[in-house]
């Protein structure tokens, strides 16, 4: 077969690119035959053995070795947010696993395909607050009026004030109050964490009454003080609950549960779409 003219290449592949690329480049990694470079660094002569995954974890995200005190509230944060039982996203990770045993993957991927804006993923939505109360406070507002602002103006459009409201714990969600206290401790809490704190008193103000902080907003606020990517805070909670799902698959293969939490959602549903006539 005759190649296509250089016009009519050029074409085809004009057609099949969506978006506007960036350089045919990455920093992250290469490999030859005697060695793998990760960000410049040697991964056998240089990182293994001496990083932990954490600060495995940071330098790739970063490019920039952790200091002790991100290690820690990295550490902290993902201890923090892998478990929490029988989730929406650890069930659906146990029945797919369930449907096919051999697909460990699937069912990972099953349970983390749950990580959205009400279950996991909100820490981004935190994020996305603090950082917008930071540009409104620089750019001349008082904090306690910036908290204030966003508050009433989330309830007035009838929204859900990210990081506010657990379904189970009450009045405090106790891992929000470890995780300020070791900050305090630790005098790592900065500006993004004072402004999570204000935001309390005024959500409460603004919805009526008071709400749980959960576990979402300092891991934001904390995250931000310690110069995390700000468009990266939701895969702590993703590398996180990658740890307590594969526990809960684990589970699942010794003491298999799936298909018993399937009858009792059977069981638990009324069926009212009405009698054949």
């Amino acid at each position: 077969m005759p190649e296509p003219a250089a016009g009519a290449r050029q074409k085809r592949e004009h057609h099949v690119l969506i978006g506007k690329p960036g350089e045919a480049k990455s920093a992250l990694c290469t490999a030859d035959a005697e060695r793998i470079l990760i960000r410049g660094r040697d991964l056998s002569r240089d990182l293994m053995g001496r990083m932990t995954f954490t600060e495995y974890f940071f330098f790739l995200m970063t490019g920039k070795e952790a200091t002790d005190q991100q290690r820690f509230f990295l550490d902290l944060l993902l201890v923090a947010i892998a478990e929490h039982g029988l989730t929406p996203t650890a069930i659906a990770a146990r029945m797919t696993y369930d449907a096919d045993p051999q697909s460990l993957q699937a069912a990972l991927a099953a349970g983390i395909l749950g990580a959205g804006t009400v279950i996991l993923g909100t820490a981004q939505l935190c994020g996305d607050v603090l950082v917008e109360a930071v540009k409104r406070v620089d750019a001349g507002e008082t904090p306690d009026a910036v908290a204030t602002a966003m508050a009433a103006d989330m309830h007035a459009r009838g929204g859900r004030m990210p990081g506010f409201g657990h379904p189970v714990h009450r009045p405090d969600d106790p891992r929000t109050t470890r995780i300020f206290a070791l900050a305090d401790e630790a005098r790592v809490a900065g500006r993004h964490v004072d402004l999570a704190r204000r935001l309390k008193p005024a959500v409460d103000a603004a919805w009526g009454k008071p709400l749980v902080m959960n576990v979402s907003m300092p891991i934001a606020a904390i995250l931000l003080d310690l110069d995390f990517p700000a468009t990266m805070i939701k895969a702590i909670p993703l590398l996180a609950r990658t740890g307590g799902l594969l526990a809960h698959l684990a589970e699942e293969q010794a003491r298999p549960i799936g298909f018993l939490m399937a009858s009792h959602a059977e069981e638990a549903i009324a069926y009212d779409g009405g009698e054949d006539a």
